[in-house]
């Protein structure tokens, strides 16, 4: 991962002029390193083609993202891991053959300009996100966009489509002008200022402590193609990994193994090293540096998926700054002889194990689609069965009118019924015994939301098990 300045400006070009601008200043400022006349140079232009190559990595994953349907997220996202992991894999192949940096350095410019290349030759190979220009009003160019991709996927809307024109116009007006959002938005959302920390802390981790694993590598073979290759490989096999048990367990049990996995190992290598044998340091060490990578490849793709379209390129912006943090405390231990190595253990370690507890609060995003407005990122998560979920706030019940009610209660309200509109009335039943539900009474039409079950802090206190029941009926509050 690269440095990560060039993302804020994915904001206002978009997925498609972000990626072409970063790629065309990445392959300048590629060539103009071959050609560096000073050291300073080279630290410059370095730095600037490695801010570009930044927005090649962002813009490029979230509009894969954006492109495809809940079911092909992961899969798509995990071939262009798997794309990262050979490149890693041919990189040394190639240095080997050109024996030489300038010319290391002309060879990996040149992908760059054959990206260029086809964009001028086939320039629909490169299609804007349609999520990101609805998520933004920009209805003239969704209908254009809509209107390629369905001539080229050979979709036929002769019928359909004056329909979907005439809905998108109802809907945004003809005067509709762009909007555009800063990720600076996010401090006014409490929800997603916690995911994207939350996932910005486990990405920091899993990029800081793949150095406290491959130190151990290093002890037991020094030669540097045997820790380069095996790292590689874990990162390969942490790609399998993630494809077969992310869709079954979701987003959240994975991560949280994988970093109960990487916390545990490092916990075992930290204290027991010096007493367990050579053999079993090294599996601990492969172990360790699999479920890192795997850490920080899902708290990528988690934080993509978490993250409104409005401000979803700054927000993984935000993620990947924090792995490159990361990474630069490892380069820093390297660059010290590995001084101050316990103390670079102890600390990730620690961070390895309070970042189990902080996963739990994030939610689950499988199967679910991808937030747009920074409405959506607040409360699509939490939508089950049509229905969502809101505490505004606690040990209060608020009612549709906009009463609250019954101090000490916790809070429920709801909003966005897939059924017609219907005044209703609240029902709370207090059960002594909290093993079992008890049972609404017989009679008229009734539609159950998810039940929301709270135990307040007083021991003695019976289970509160809240029901909202749809009738036709004024809006009343009633307390059994």
């Amino acid at each position: 991962m690269q440095p990560t300045g060039s993302c804020p400006f994915l904001f206002r070009l978009g997925r498609r002029r972000g990626f072409l601008l970063s790629v065309g200043l990445s392959s300048l400022f590629g060539a103009v390193v071959c050609l560096s006349w000073s050291l300073v140079a080279f630290l410059l232009m370095r730095l600037l083609q490695g801010a570009m190559l930044a927005g090649v990595f962002v813009s490029s994953y979230i509009a894969r993202l954006e492109l495809c349907d809940p079911p092909g997220r992961l899969m798509v996202a995990m071939v262009g891991s798997f794309v990262s992991v050979s490149a890693e894999l041919l990189l040394p192949g190639f240095a080997v053959l050109c024996r030489d940096w300038p010319i290391l350095q002309a060879v990996a410019t040149l992908p760059l300009l054959a990206l260029l290349f086809s964009y001028w030759c086939f320039a629909a190979v490169f299609p804007e996100s349609p999520r990101w220009l609805l998520a933004t009003d920009q209805i003239p160019q969704a209908k254009k966009s809509f209107r390629e991709f369905a001539t080229r996927n050979d979709v036929y809307l002769d019928e359909f489509f004056p329909m979907l024109l005439a809905e998108m116009d109802s809907t945004y007006g003809e005067d509709c002008r762009p909007t555009f959002h800063s990720v600076l938005g996010l401090r006014r959302t409490r929800v997603m200022w916690k995911n994207c920390l939350i996932l910005s802390f486990t990405l920091f981790i899993g990029t800081g402590i793949q150095y406290c694993f491959t130190r151990n590598l290093h002890n037991y073979n020094n030669n540097f193609y045997f820790t380069y290759f095996l790292r590689v490989i874990a990162g390969a096999l942490a790609c399998i990994f993630i494809c077969l048990s992310v869709n079954h367990f979701g987003r959240r049990g994975i991560l949280l193994l994988s970093a109960i996995v990487t916390g545990l190992s490092s916990l075992l290598l930290l204290a027991l090293t010096q007493y367990l044998h050579d053999g079993l340091v090294l599996v601990l060490s492969v172990l360790g540096l699999l479920f890192s990578q795997a850490l920080s490849m899902l708290s990528a793709f988690f934080a993509c998926e978490v993250m409104p379209t409005v401000i979803r390129g700054g927000c993984l912006g935000l993620v990947l700054a924090a792995g490159c943090v990361g990474m630069a405390a490892s380069s820093l231990m390297e660059l010290q002889s590995s001084s101050g190595y316990f103390l670079h253990h102890v600390v990730f370690a620690s961070f390895a194990v309070l970042s189990v507890l902080c996963i739990m609060l994030l939610p689950e995003s499988k199967r679910k689609s991808l937030p747009d407005s920074l409405k959506d990122g607040v409360l699509h998560l939490r939508i089950r069965d049509g229905h969502i979920i809101r505490r505004p706030a606690r040990h209060v019940i608020t009612d549709l009118t906009g009463r609250r009610h019954c101090e000490g209660v916790p809070a429920l309200a709801c909003s966005a019924f897939k059924a017609s509109p219907q005044p209703f009335k609240l029902q709370l039943k207090f059960a002594s015994d909290g093993s079992s539900v008890p049972a609404l009474p017989q009679g008229e039409q009734t539609r159950l939301l998810p039940v929301l079950t709270h135990r307040t802090t007083d021991e003695s206190s019976p289970c509160i098990h809240s029901y909202l029941k749809l009738v036709k009926q004024k809006p009343v509050l009633k307390v059994f």
